[in-house]
C-alpha cells in the first residue's frame, strides 16, 4: 500500500501562495485557520528559500501520541486524520507537532479555543462517505476520487509534490542529480558541514 507524503522542493518554490489559496478555497477553511502556509527563510537576502508547510502525515505522529482522547488515526494510505467529534481542544497536539500543523479557530485557554483543524491530505474525514456533514467539518475527499491534494495540483512550478512517498523521493532525487549537486546533496557532510570521525 502506498504511503502518502508531501515534499516541497525549496529550489523551485516561488512563494506564490497558490497552494495556500487552493486549500482554503477547496475546503472552505474558516478565517484564521491555515492548513497550509509558505515559510520563507532569509527573506529578501541572497540564498532566500521558501517552503510550503502543512501536516507531514508522520509515520509515528507526535500529535497522536499526546492526544488524551485518541482522536487521531492513520488511514491505510498513511494519512493522519482526526475526529472533530472526539477533539476536546486541549492543544497538546499543537505543542507536540514540529510543523505547527494543528490550528484552532480561536485563541484561548484549554478547551475554549474550539476544535482542532489540520491538513487532511484532501482525504476528507473519518467518515468514508463524503456526506455534507463530513465536508463541512473536514473538506473535500479528493483522495477518494483518485485525485492528488489540490495544493500540489495547483503548484505552478511543481515544487510541491504529493502522493506515494517512494515515487516522490525518486522524483526529487532525479531533480537533485540533474541540478549537479551529485552525492554531496545527501548525507551528513552536507547537513552538518563536517565529516564523521572514523
Amino acid at each position: 500500500m502506498a504511503r502518502m507524503k508531501f515534499l516541497c522542493d525549496a529550489d523551485r518554490c516561488i512563494e506564490c501562495n497558490a497552494c495556500v489559496t487552493a486549500c482554503k478555497n477547496e475546503h472552505e477553511v474558516p478565517w484564521g485557520i491555515n492548513r497550509r502556509r509558505v515559510v520563507t527563510i532569509n527573506d529578501g537576502q541572497p540564498g532566500e528559500r521558501s517552503v510550503s508547510m502543512a501536516c507531514m502525515h508522520c509515520t509515528d505522529a507526535p500529535c497522536a501520541a499526546v492526544c488524551p482522547v485518541n482522536c487521531f488515526f492513520t488511514t491505510a494510505d498513511g494519512v493522519v486524520l482526526h475526529s472533530k467529534d472526539l477533539c476536546i481542544g486541549c492543544g497538546y497536539c499543537f505543542y507536540a507537532c514540529p510543523f505547527g500543523a494543528p490550528q484552532y479557530p480561536r485563541v484561548g485557554n484549554f478547551g475554549s479555543r474550539g476544535k482542532m483543524d489540520k491538513c487532511t491530505f484532501c482525504a476528507g474525514g473519518p467518515d468514508p462517505e463524503n456526506t455534507q456533514a463530513n465536508y463541512a467539518q473536514y473538506g473535500t475527499n479528493r483522495l477518494g476520487e483518485g485525485k492528488l491534494p489540490l495544493c500540489a495540483e495547483m503548484c505552478s512550478t511543481k515544487s510541491l509534490l504529493a502522493g506515494d512517498g517512494d515515487i516522490i523521493a525518486k522524483i526529487y532525487k532525479e531533480r537533485v542529480a540533474k541540478r549537479g549537486y551529485g552525492s554531496g546533496a545527501w548525507g551528513w557532510k552536507t547537513a552538518y558541514r563536517e565529516t564523521i570521525a572514523g
